[in-house]
């Protein structure tokens, strides 16, 4: 029954004329769209000064990311030299140690055995505070970096809103 409503003529003549009257009084009640003002002199100098000072904000904007992204490359380059000049210096040191360890008397052999391992301890923990230090200065060099970009594109952005209320003033003269 319920199937036989829906395929029903009446059904489909009520379907139809309700979607008539949607069409026509949403097309009797659209918006008309707002009246074009003629560009004028002031309007067009405004509009040329607005695009101008733009695009200087953009290319600045580019110039201190790129800036930004230098820095933080050098400093990961200046890092990586960091750590791996702490990681050869440990090395040396460490077999240095295990060297005057193997020299050692049977006597004095655990007596300088125990050294050496005294100092393949000091030589990590030397070790690892200059990798510490050197992932530190990248992560601050990539935070001031991010700080920099965003004060960028802040100032971009006020640039063009700044150009968008010039234009629009311009226009209301």
């Amino acid at each position: 029954m319920v199937i036989y409503q829906l395929y029903s003529k009446d059904f489909m003549n009520k379907l139809l004329a309700t979607l008539m009257t949607t069409l026509i009084a949403g097309a009797a009640f659209a918006q008309t769209p707002a009246p074009v003002v003629p560009a004028t002199p002031a309007v067009v100098k405004a509009e040329a000064k607005a695009e101008k000072s733009v695009a200087a904000a953009v290319t600045s904007e580019a110039k201190v990311d790129a800036k930004a992204d230098v820095k933080v490359e050098k400093a990961e380059v200046n890092a990586a030299e960091k750590k791996t000049k702490a990681l050869t210096k440990s090395a040396t040191t460490k077999a240095k140690a295990q060297a005057k360890a193997n020299k050692a008397d049977a006597e004095d052999k655990t007596k300088a055995t125990a050294k050496a391992e005294k100092t393949d301890a000091k030589a990590d923990v030397k070790v690892d505070k200059a990798v510490i230090k050197a992932d530190t200065k990248v992560d601050t060099t990539r935070i001031k970096a991010a700080a920099d970009k965003a004060t960028a594109s802040a100032e971009t952005t006020a640039v063009k809103a700044e150009a968008k209320a010039d234009v629009k003033a311009a226009g209301s003269k």
